[in-house]
């Protein structure tokens, strides 16, 4: 089970890492069209279309990976003083209340709605010469898709600490510095660091009296 869970993790990392390269296309993109329209006086008008697809594919990519790394935004002024076990009740009942309702309409009204601008070569209507949309609207299920896999995930999760009365273990990542954890790996207390700053301290009165 925990290598499923791993797989999963794995696959929508990738998938994080691999959109998250829009940002740099995105500031490029902007840098250029910045530049062309001020320095060169060519503006483009597919510019803004292109922005607004490239920012709204990362955003919605970014959901299953986050997801997986137990990232997305919620009120932990008491959650995290829970025990694991009432954590992960929680979590079930907002899952299956909630997110699969949700998540699921956002797949299955996705699918349809990308079908529909395939059939017709939709192109955008901001602009006279706006870019074809299809493609971007191809991202709606897909990423609909994984969330629901990832959330698949997560449900098993809560199962498995309900079970054992821990969190299985996720994927490792790039994750928020802990201050308590840095401390523990380069093996400093806070006497250590008490005593540097008294050092410190006394060095700066020495050279204030000198």
């Amino acid at each position: 089970m925990q290598n499923f869970f791993l797989l999963v993790d794995k696959v929508s990392t990738k998938l994080g890492h691999y959109f998250s390269w829009l940002v740099l296309a995105l500031t490029l993109l902007i840098t250029y069209e910045v530049f062309s329209r001020y320095v060169l006086d060519k503006p483009h008008s597919w510019a803004f279309d292109i922005m607004i697809m490239m920012y709204g594919a990362m955003f919605m990519m970014a959901g299953a990976y986050t997801l997986s790394k137990n990232g997305h935004v919620r009120g932990d002024v008491l959650y995290g003083f829970f025990p694991p076990r009432l954590q992960a009740g929680l979590d079930l009942v907002l899952y299956i209340l909630f997110f699969f309702p949700g998540v699921f309409a956002l797949a299955y009204a996705g699918y349809f709605y990308a079908g529909e601008s395939w059939a017709i070569n939709e192109i955008s209507t901001i602009t006279s010469d706006g870019p074809p949309i299809y493609p971007f609207k191809t991202i709606i299920p897909i990423a609909g898709g994984m969330l629901l896999i990832q959330g698949v995930v997560e449900l098993l999760r809560c199962i498995v600490c309900l079970r054992e009365g821990a969190w299985p273990k996720r994927a490792d990542d790039v994750e928020e510095v802990d201050v308590d954890k840095l401390k523990d790996m380069v093996h400093v207390k806070d006497e250590d660091i008490a005593k540097l700053e008294a050092i410190l301290v006394a060095k700066d009165n020495e050279g204030t009296r000198k």
